[in-house]
């Protein structure tokens, strides 16, 4: 039996597919087939972004091009886009997903080399590839690229992964060679991403504890190295334990950060009215927009913020557990690996930003200005919404053949 009202995002993804649970279809209820909860969750995010993107970007705007809505016109633009792809990744199935998912990894080692010979480089970081008025950022493709990967890779190794070392170094070697490419633009931020979500979805596979415990062994020891290896990360380290020894040197963004947050209280200085935004306080709309947040809507803001984002990934991992549930394993791997990329992303943002960890360079998901942070962070929510919808449309129809 049809449903009578699917929704705008039910009819885009499946019209022709819906099914509803009754026996009259006058009095039948309606199944809504799409994660509204998180549907309105990441619209109230990019919301939030923009409002704050603009708030933030405009002191450097004016000095940069004489506009003080240049990055938000651009940030507009980005929405559009992402909204646009969001629209054409619902109509993919995930099966096409998990068909082609080494290609998109062969891809993304692709541009990972091309951005080393050809990208553009800022900050002493070459990890942009321009085309035109438009920068794309490999690093950020890479990480979705690889989660499809390392979610094909276990159904079919799952067995493997669970008995054989082998089978457990196999994916982390995949995920080394992305990270060596990284760590030559360099990227290490990005590294840890990935290090940290594909030890979580091996944990979920069922690797055993000993081998856990070796990788993270070989990888903290590899992170001290390249700590002590660069002079520049042993700064940030030694900074962020005290910032106010140099707080016109080493010290000096992460004090400005957290000149911010104290600015702040509890109810803000009020939109638009942050002191550090004014070039007092560098990557204001991008790496520390979260200072910026709490400067403008104090703690109410801050935790509204952090509220959203944690149910974001809460999501992904409920939409993840249902899929795994009914044997759909790709998608329920994949799901789980976007709700940790998305957490822990977020907690390295907010963390470097309150003067917790070091900063890292790691965007805060669908808040921090940035467009291949944008496109590929909706990509990834639309691709939620998509297994979401096909897990609860395999319940339907298996609750209508039982029905029969």
């Amino acid at each position: 039996m049809r449903v009578p009202g699917l929704g705008l995002l039910g009819r885009l993804v499946g019209k022709s597919n819906d099914w509803v649970m009754g026996a009259k279809e006058n009095d039948s209820p309606t199944l809504v087939l799409y994660d509204r909860t998180l549907l309105w969750l990441t619209f109230g995010l990019a919301i939030v972004g923009f409002v704050m993107v603009t708030s933030a970007s405009m002191p450097i705007g004016q000095r940069l091009a004489n506009d003080p809505f240049m990055f938000a016109k651009r940030d507009a633009i980005y929405l559009v886009l992402a909204f646009i792809l969001g629209l054409i990744t619902l109509r993919v199935p995930m099966l096409v997903w998990q068909k082609y998912s080494n290609v998109l990894l062969l891809i993304s080692i692709i541009m990972l080399l091309v951005v080393l010979v050809v990208g553009s480089s800022i900050n002493g970081a070459s990890r942009w590839i321009s085309l035109g008025p438009l920068r794309i950022q490999p690093a950020e493709f890479s990480k979705l690229s690889l989660f499809c990967y390392l979610a094909s890779y276990l159904v079919r190794k799952v067995d493997e992964v669970r008995s054989n070392f082998w089978g457990f170094c196999k994916p982390m070697g995949v995920m080394v060679i992305l990270a060596v490419l990284l760590l030559a633009q360099p990227d290490l931020g990005t590294v840890v991403v990935l290090f940290i979500t594909t030890l979580a979805m091996l944990f979920l596979a069922g690797a055993k504890m000993w081998q856990f415990l070796a990788i993270i062994g070989s990888g903290g020891f590899a992170v001290c190295l390249l700590i002590v290896a660069e002079p520049y990360r042993m700064r940030r380290v030694t900074s962020f334990w005290n910032p106010w020894a140099d707080p016109f040197g080493s010290g000096y963004q992460l004090t400005q950060s957290l000149m911010a947050f104290g600015r702040g209280e509890f109810w803000g200085q009020g939109l638009g009215n942050s002191v550090q935004k004014l070039e007092y306080l560098p990557e204001a709309h991008t790496d520390f927009i979260f200072s910026i947040l709490g400067e403008e809507l104090g703690y109410f803001g801050v935790v509204l913020a952090l509220l959203m984002v944690f149910f974001v990934a809460f999501r992904a991992m409920s939409i993840g557990r249902r899929a795994l549930e009914l044997d759909q394993r790709f998608s329920g791997f994949l799901a789980c690996s976007i709700g940790v990329w998305i957490s822990f992303q977020a907690l390295v943002n907010v963390g470097a930003a309150a003067g917790m960890l070091p900063t890292k360079g790691l965007t805060l998901p669908l808040i921090s200005y940035g467009g291949s942070s944008l496109l590929i962070m909706s990509t990834a929510i639309t691709l939620l919404l998509r297994i979401d919808f096909e897990t609860r449309l395999a319940k339907a129809q298996a609750f209508v053949r039982s029905a029969r």
